[in-house]
């Protein structure tokens, strides 16, 4: 029997392996720490984009809640001002028609005087051709005296303004009087002495808020029925117009008078709107 030999082959290991396996390890738990560190980046970021996302759709819902409230106010103020622009517009047609019919029936006026004249005075030329008695003479002399007031009223009638509605603007008592005696309109004579003192004159309280005596104008506050309206640097002797409900006829008050924080006018009220009327001050001449 032969011999059999063993041969028992030893293998070492390289010495660098250990130390390779060990860098491999730090390399490998290393990786894990930033990737862990990587993903809790990542959550905190997406956390914040979230939040973001969130607080920026509160912020456009509110956006939107906010427009939407804002383009029912305006849809809401453009019904009312076409509302106020057809009350406007039916105002401006009544009063177009009634500046219309003023002026014919003043042209009518002036008309119908000269013709009065031309008579009144034929008639007084053939008295005074066919009667030459003194008292024939002394009554021609009369009724010549009366065509001359006549004449001279209607003379002083011609030269008052009229305003845009066709009404005559008294300057001053005499005139107011003189008005009063047409009887178409009542008249109520006040005087405002004083700033931020309102009161009530006919249908309007008026309150003086300045004046301007250098220039003769002036600035009031009105009052109409609860509605309160300003009027800045209006001129003396300019009409303002205003309309109480019910009535179709236009009111108005003129300032025809301004001294220091004092302005005196009146109220002409249509016969057609005429109701009993109260006022707190009035003047004479």
């Amino acid at each position: 029997m032969s011999d059999e030999r063993i041969v028992e082959t030893r293998t070492q290991s390289p010495a660098w392996t250990l130390p390779a396996i060990i860098v491999l390890g730090l390399i490998a738990v290393g990786g894990l720490y930033f990737g862990w560190n990587a993903s809790a980046k990542l959550d905190a970021t997406q956390q914040a984009v979230d939040q973001k996302l969130k607080t920026t759709e509160q912020t456009v819902q509110q956006d939107v809640t906010s427009l939407k409230d804002r383009v029912a106010q305006d849809e809401k103020t453009n019904t009312d001002l076409q509302g106020d622009l057809k009350v406007v517009t039916t105002k401006l047609k009544i009063t177009q028609g009634q500046l219309k019919k003023a002026r014919e029936e003043a042209a009518k006026a002036v008309d119908e005087t000269s013709q009065k004249l031309t008579a009144l005075d034929s008639s007084v030329h053939t008295e005074l051709a066919t009667k030459a008695a003194t008292d024939d003479l002394k009554n021609v002399d009369t009724k010549v005296g009366g065509v001359r007031t006549d004449l001279d009223s209607t003379r002083e009638d011609l030269k008052m303004a009229r305003s845009e509605m066709g009404t005559l603007i008294a300057r001053n008592h005499d005139e107011i009087d003189q008005l009063r005696r047409m009887g178409e309109r009542d008249y109520v004579e006040f005087t405002i002495a004083g700033k931020n003192k309102p009161q009530k004159i006919g249908n309007v309280t008026v309150e003086l808020k300045g004046v301007n005596d250098k220039r003769n104008q002036y600035s009031l506050a009105m009052t109409v029925e609860d509605k309160r309206f300003e009027k800045k640097n209006r001129a003396m002797n300019e009409p303002i117009f205003f309309y109480i409900s019910g009535t179709k006829l236009p009111e108005e008050i003129v300032i025809n008078k301004v001294g220091k924080n004092t302005v005196s006018g009146y109220v002409s009220i249509p016969k057609a709107n005429a109701q009993p009327q109260t006022t707190s001050s009035t003047s004479g001449k």
